[in-house]
């Protein structure tokens, strides 16, 4: 097995950067690209000590792993990008897909000589222990968990078929992220009927955790919803190619995109009213 020196990120956001840090931790060097990245990547970037190789055509000449970490939408096209260059390492996709599409990065780029290893997180970005499982799955899966054994970050493979980590951070994401996106919506309805009130006090009796996750998926979940947005959508594809309905997971894509406007505002989060307002005032607009 030839030994991992240079790993490159591509992305490194919020969660990205993290599990860069923590691949660091291998004693490989942990490269990214910086080409068209934002001011903000680059000032991550920098603060986690990732090294800056520009382009990408010099992280794929350098690098032994690449690490995928982007947006669900964008992870086809930066599949593509890696191939056209030939990347013959492993290539980990750890992004939001469902097992179709993790299958159809997996044979692009395998075809132009790469390793694939399927991989899912769940969980928030790695700033402790115990927070964070990145799951694995492929002939190489062991190997690519062995690089975090030294982090917070708990890797664990799950199998040799790429595909099973994309499948489980699919199901998992399906109940999480859409039940967020659905408490929110209700506080929206409940408004626009003038029974909020109401219904609060219904819940102190009876569903108490509602009110509490409201309250959490406004602050928490609603500064990430231009990024759910992809998500979903990959959700309802998984449901739909199995013969389920895909309506849950397109009407919670519907909402987290009317709340995109919200978009990394923690400082301060935004409020339960903040988010009612914003979908209130979207209702009837075209999406």
């Amino acid at each position: 097995m030839k030994k991992i020196d240079t790993i490159a990120l591509l992305h490194p956001g919020n969660m990205g950067v993290t599990i860069g840090a923590a691949a660091a931790t291998s004693g490989a060097r942990v490269i990214w690209v910086s080409d068209e990245r934002s001011k903000a990547t680059q000032d991550r970037a920098h603060r986690a000590g990732l090294v800056d190789v520009k382009h990408l055509t010099d992280a794929v000449r350098e690098s032994d792993v690449i690490l995928s970490v982007c947006p669900p939408d964008a992870a086809l096209d930066l599949a593509r990008s890696v191939a056209e260059y030939k990347f013959k390492g492993v290539y980990v996709d750890a992004n939001a897909v469902s097992r179709a599409t993790a299958e159809e990065i997996g044979d692009i780029v395998t075809k132009a000589g790469a390793g694939f290893v399927d991989g899912g997180i769940i969980g928030s970005p790695v700033k402790q222990a115990g927070t964070t499982r990145l799951y694995l799955s492929g002939a190489r899966a062991p190997e690519i968990a062995e690089l975090f054994a030294s982090s917070m970050l708990d890797a664990r493979s799950i199998g040799p078929e790429p595909g099973a980590a994309s499948a489980l951070k699919i199901v998992y994401a399906a109940w999480t992220k859409c039940s967020d996106a659905l408490v929110l919506a209700i506080r929206a309805l409940a408004t626009a009927g003038g029974v909020d009130q109401a219904l609060l006090e219904e819940w102190k009796i009876s569903q108490p955790d509602l009110t509490r996750k409201a309250t959490r998926a406004a602050a928490v979940a609603a500064p990430k919803a231009w990024r759910y947005v992809g998500e979903m959508e990959e959700i309802a594809a998984a449901f739909e190619a199995a013969g389920l309905t895909p309506g849950f997971h397109k009407a919670a894509a519907d909402i987290w995109q009317r709340l995109a406007p919200f978009k990394d505002r923690t400082d301060p989060p935004p409020t339960v009213e903040a988010v009612i307002e914003a979908l209130c005032a979207s209702a009837g607009k075209p999406r």
